[in-house]
């Protein structure tokens, strides 16, 4: 196998509660097996709602539901819409993303999956992910320890962390989810901006890494 090349990275800016994201999932998990062992592929949280503590209206229930309606044609991602948001749910994606950063820095090699396990307990399985508890039982399931996962999670470092995440987002102008930029060195090439299939980036990631 070839050599990982540690200057040649691949960044995924997403959030766990984005449904272009949740359509995306198919598409990086192909790039990551493809690629592995000549890209390092990392992840930025990029907090897509975050701060909010007001219950979403039904108005913006019913156009988050079409934006998921929108995404399920596109990209055939199964969604569980019945139920989904009841009333009283509070669209803060912070928590979900703070988890995924808890669970990369205590088992590095459970980020992608841990990510995906937020997604699908989300649009599939209807689990409030907001939820600290929620959250700490999909770490759980994944086998880490739930009372080291509640620390870490709730630290002030971890926070912090999260906050670093989404200001990174911002200082990279990155203004939709999913986003693809590949570095090479201290070149940085914007691959995508919002859902794209894997068989459409694959010439472009390879054109790059041939140019690098």
């Amino acid at each position: 196998m070839q050599e990982i090349n540690q200057h040649k990275t691949l960044w995924y800016i997403a959030d766990p509660m984005c449904s272009w994201c949740w359509g995306f999932a198919p598409t990086i998990e192909a790039i990551r097996q493809r690629y592995a062992g000549r890209l390092t592929i990392e992840l930025i949280l990029g907090g897509l709602r975050t701060g909010t503590k007001l219950p979403i209206a039904n108005q913006q229930r019913q156009d988050i539901l079409n934006h998921w309606h929108n995404v399920q044609r596109m990209t055939g991602q199964p969604f569980q819409f019945e139920g989904a948001m009841p009333e009283g749910f509070i669209y803060d994606t912070e928590p979900a993303c703070r988890g995924v950063l808890t669970a990369s820095s205590l088992a590095p090699s459970l980020t992608f999956p841990f990510f995906s396990a937020i997604q699908q307990a989300f649009y599939v399985k209807q689990i409030d992910v907001t939820q600290p508890e929620n959250i700490i039982q999909i770490a759980a399931n994944l086998g880490i320890d739930d009372k080291q996962f509640l620390q870490v999670f709730s630290s002030e470092t971890m926070k912090k962390k999260t906050l670093a995440n989404f200001g990174k987002t911002k200082r990279w102008g990155i203004g939709g989810f999913p986003s693809l930029i590949l570095q090479n060195n201290e070149n940085y090439h914007l691959l995508s901006n919002g859902y794209s299939p894997a068989e459409t980036l694959y010439p472009q990631i390879d054109k790059l890494l041939k140019s690098a």
